[in-house]
């Protein structure tokens, strides 16, 4: 027998999770804009699809409308298109993609997520309807929010989207007794938490990681070639005694380094949000994820743990004590090798 129809509204679903794929695609190098992939449908099949590149490129609706008009321009009129986030309708540094959609002849639009910016949000709808285009909204809404996270804090507060990341011992500690290898994780771990900065527009560290580590901060494991930018490497230190012959000083991305004297994180992030940091992720060391988890600041936690006891060296999470213990949701656990790598995001609990 032949399988059962889909009702509109699986069927609906099933083409918003081929929009975001193509969405997927575009993480870590759009901002200040959030990544956002379309299809566009006719017959029961895909006819064109594609996702925002980069800032100042034509939008996803626009990427999909582009390439059915190449490969399926008959079927392009009265067809539906799904996008993951509401369409825009205002002029910016590209045309309103309200206005491509009904240029195309498009007669049904579904899109995930409503646009977080408050200036736009809930906009399209009226636009889009007053030209004889249903528009259907919310599908698969959870996912479509989730991927642009960064985007939806950095629009409504101005403060970038925080991601804290450490590798540690068993007993709590990120370096080991002197004469040890610095290494604490496995190959495996490392590699993945390098590729944690494919996503996000800066990395950011304490002056003791430079002085003790010499990280270089780079894009790694992969991502070269990538296209993506070098995130900034952002160092705050409060007396400014950082080695001049640190990679961050002397190799080929040295202007992508910014040092910041005297500054609190909130302030540090502030600065960045104000000059269109959308998101950043925290490598160390202790007193910087300290001071993260102390004042609240951190939105998504990737926390690798290796079987090992240091009995002693630098915690994980520095300087006073946390006011109360922190738990993480939406958890996944993912084991590397012998390593194991937890990833959440803090539930923060309210404090008398």
């Amino acid at each position: 027998m032949p399988p059962p129809l889909l009702n509109k509204e699986t069927s609906d679903q099933n083409w918003m999770h081929q929009a975001l794929d193509q969405a997927q695609k575009g993480i870590g190098f759009t901002s200040p804009n959030p990544p956002v992939g379309a299809v566009i449908v006719a017959q029961d099949q895909i006819i064109g699809s594609g996702y925002h590149h980069k800032a100042g490129d034509p939008h996803a609706e626009v990427e999909a409308i582009r390439d059915a008009q190449k490969l399926n321009p008959k079927l392009l009129r009265g067809s539906t298109i799904f996008i993951t986030l509401e369409p825009c309708c205002t002029q910016g540094r590209t045309p309103p993609c309200t206005e491509a959609i009904k240029a195309a002849g498009i007669k049904r639009v579904v899109f995930g997520a409503h646009d977080p910016n408050p200036a736009h949000r809930e906009q399209a709808r009226s636009v889009l309807m007053l030209a004889g285009i249903e528009v259907t909204s919310g599908v698969l809404q959870e996912e479509c929010q989730a991927i642009i996270r960064p985007f939806a804090k950095w629009i409504t507060t101005g403060i970038p989207y925080v991601i804290a990341k450490a590798g540690q011992s068993l007993d709590g500690r990120i370096t080991r007794p002197a004469g040890e290898s610095s290494l604490i994780t496995n190959d495996s771990a490392r590699a993945h938490g390098r590729r944690l900065r494919m996503r996000v527009d800066a990395i950011l560290v304490g002056a003791e990681t430079i002085r003790k580590d010499n990280p270089q901060l780079t894009l790694r494991d992969g991502s070269v070639g990538s296209g993506k930018q070098q995130p900034w490497r952002v160092v705050l230190t409060r007396s400014g005694n950082l080695p001049p012959q640190a990679h961050i000083f002397t190799d080929e991305f040295k202007d992508r380094t910014i040092i910041m004297r005297e500054k609190g994180l909130p302030e540090a992030l502030a600065h960045l949000g104000k000059h269109g940091v959308l998101s950043v992720l925290i490598e160390g060391g202790g007193s910087v994820l300290g001071q993260a988890f102390r004042e609240k600041l951190v939105d998504e936690v990737y926390w690798y743990i290796a079987p090992r006891i240091c009995g002693g060296g630098t915690p994980s999470i520095a300087g006073p004590e946390l006011p109360a213990s922190i738990e993480l949701q939406n958890i996944t656990v993912r084991p590397m090798g012998d390593n194991v790598c937890f990833h959440g995001f803090p539930v923060w609990p309210e404090v008398g």
